[in-house]
């Protein structure tokens, strides 16, 4: 055959091209819809581990915060404690000198 000259194709080699174009497009599509897919996943994964990463930081922000609070508490018991104390001291060393001040005359 030469280049001019055309080739004819019989009808049964025209469906069988026409049948493996088709089946290596279907395959192309289940590919990249199978990438596709994996990619959704992978994406809702990442923002899944960041939305735990992100809860755990406010969890131990939350427990920081929560022990900074016990120790306020704390602290402000202890003064005034402390406080009440040296309030009924003072009290205690004015109504006696006081007394006797007043008892001396």
């Amino acid at each position: 055959m030469s280049e001019n000259e055309t080739r004819l194709y019989s009808d049964l080699e025209v469906e069988t091209l026409i049948n493996e174009v088709s089946q290596a497009a279907f395959d192309a599509i289940e590919q990249a819809a199978g990438e596709a897919a994996k990619a959704a996943t992978l994406a809702s994964l990442e923002r899944e581990a960041a939305a735990l990463r992100e809860a755990a930081r406010w969890r131990i922000e939350a427990e920081i915060r929560q022990e900074t609070i016990k120790a306020t508490k704390k602290a402000g018991t202890k003064n005034a404690v402390i406080v009440g104390l040296v309030c009924f001291l003072g009290g205690l060393a004015v109504g006696i000198g006081g007394t006797i001040i007043i008892g001396g005359k």
